[in-house]
């Protein structure tokens, strides 16, 4: 039970980051959006590190057919391109998708009746979503071992700060005031709890659950290092940013590797 605590209290810290939208209160827009580049370079590097170099050695060491392994690796990464293509669509990048529909609709709509655009329901749902897999994955990592449920909680919460932000946009522009954006997206994040006790009761009952979850997990990381965070950075073209950004995403692997190779297991 000591696993589920631990997990629980991971999920926990990285539900409060869903408050760092509060950033945008008292933070100018230009400053931080030159953070969150350089942000998402490292957290790119953290996230392929950690599934290439300890999720997925971890799913192979526990697992009874390493073919079922890497399998469930492929199938993670076409249903989480699925869910994302007809389920995430909402969570916008840049500031011409549903952002910009919101935000002609906000300027709209009648001030007698507070109405809340579409986007801003369909975005606390996809959130909701995506935060019971990550809950389901630190369970799976810290059922596996302390060290690599610390890894994947790091590379979780490296990834999202930049996501909670665009979250946060999204809410305010769809209608929700910045207190109410705040408590809602606090509440989506909880979705992760519900992940946690799900995957860690569920998994045992399962034939190799655990190594399952695991590979579930490294699937998830591959995707969003690879799908959602490096294709952010190739839309910078200036030398010495691009420079910085590599050096940060070269920086967040050597940081994993180094936790790979010196924490106790």
């Amino acid at each position: 039970m000591l696993e589920l605590f631990y997990a629980l209290l991971a999920v926990v810290l990285v539900s409060v980051i869903s408050l760092a939208g509060i950033f945008f209160l008292f933070i100018r827009r230009k400053p931080l959006q030159h953070s969150i580049t350089y942000w998402v370079s490292f957290a790119a590097g953290v996230m392929l590190a950690a599934a290439f170099l300890d999720i997925l050695p971890e799913a192979v060491e526990t697992a009874s057919n390493v073919q079922v392994v890497f399998t469930t690796v492929l199938v993670s990464i076409l249903l989480f391109f699925v869910m994302e293509k007809f389920l995430f669509w909402f969570h916008c990048h840049d500031e011409h998708c549903e952002l910009e529909k919101a935000s002609k609709h906000k300027s709209h709509k009648n001030h007698h009746h507070h109405h809340i655009h579409p986007v801003g329901y369909l975005n606390l749902f996809g959130d909701g979503l995506h935060n019971f897999i990550d809950g389901a994955v630190i369970a799976g990592a810290f059922m596996t071992s302390l060290p690599l449920g610390i890894i994947t909680t790091i590379a979780v919460i490296l990834h999202e700060i930049p996501q909670e932000l665009g979250d946060f946009k999204i809410l305010v522009f769809s209608g929700f005031t910045p207190g109410k954006a705040l408590f809602y997206n606090f509440a989506s994040a909880l979705v992760a709890v519900f992940g946690t006790l799900t995957a860690f009761y569920a998994a045992p009952l399962l034939e190799h659950g655990q190594s399952l979850l695991l590979a579930v997990a490294a699937g998830s990381f591959i995707y969003i290092g690879a799908a959602d965070l490096l294709p952010e950075l190739h839309k910078e073209v200036e030398g010495e940013i691009t420079a910085r950004q590599l050096s940060l995403f070269i920086v967040g692997i050597a940081v994993i590797w180094i936790m790979t190779a010196y924490m106790p297991a």
